[in-house]
């Protein structure tokens, strides 16, 4: 029998979050349904951003989710990509970015080989 690694959602495993933790629950759901809510950014940009961050931190239930809402608010298909293009850069502008620290790194250590 194959496990996934990540079950299907379902209305029992909802359920057990609530019930294990009712109050944090509440609230959370309260946060998001702010968070989403119509504001200086419209709630079909948000949800793109969504599914833009959901890629980079890479959570399946989060890429779906936010993909259906983003498309329901009317979003278009053209749009996701490009929200999934910008967020796939920005994962890769990163690791380019953060090749400074192992460059300082190898700096550092060749100072000290040439001084010690």
């Amino acid at each position: 029998m194959e496990h996934s690694m990540y079950p299907e959602t379902s209305r029992e495993l909802h359920e057990k979050r609530r019930e294990l933790a009712p109050e944090t629950y509440a609230a959370f759901r309260a946060f998001g349904q702010k968070a989403f809510a119509d504001g200086a950014l419209p709630s079909k940009t948000k949800e793109l951003i969504a599914v833009a961050v959901a890629h980079v931190t890479q959570c399946p239930y989060c890429i779906r989710g936010h993909t259906e809402l983003a498309l329901k608010k009317g979003a278009t298909e053209q749009e996701l990509m490009e929200a999934i293009w910008v967020a796939a850069e920005m994962r890769a502008g990163a690791a380019y970015a953060h090749a400074n620290i192992a460059l300082d790194t190898m700096n550092r250590v060749a100072d000290k080989a040439k001084s010690g």
